[in-house]
């Protein structure tokens, strides 16, 4: 399974758009971590698999103009740190 079939199951999460299969790793990531729930995330870590997981949210969150919510992007910080 791919980012992007993974994408198409769950639709709900990428709701700006209809095309799944246009959707970047770094589009789907930041997709589950902010919308997603736990089951996403794990299901996408082991797709993307923990490193490239980290290095999109670490690369995409410090941009200064970052979509991902101030409390998602805490969160997931403490999180890698400890599981990555």
């Amino acid at each position: 399974m791919t980012a992007t079939d993974f994408a198409e199951k769950r639709k709900h999460l990428f709701w700006s758009t209809n095309n799944y299969k246009g959707l970047s790793n770094e589009a789907v990531v930041e997709g589950v971590l902010n919308y997603g729930d736990m089951n996403d995330v794990r299901e996408i870590i082991l797709i993307l698999g923990m490193k490239e997981t980290v290095k999109i949210f670490i690369t995409e969150s410090s941009k200064s103009r970052t979509n991902y919510r101030p409390e998602i992007k805490n969160y997931f910080q403490l999180y890698f740190q400890k599981y990555a």
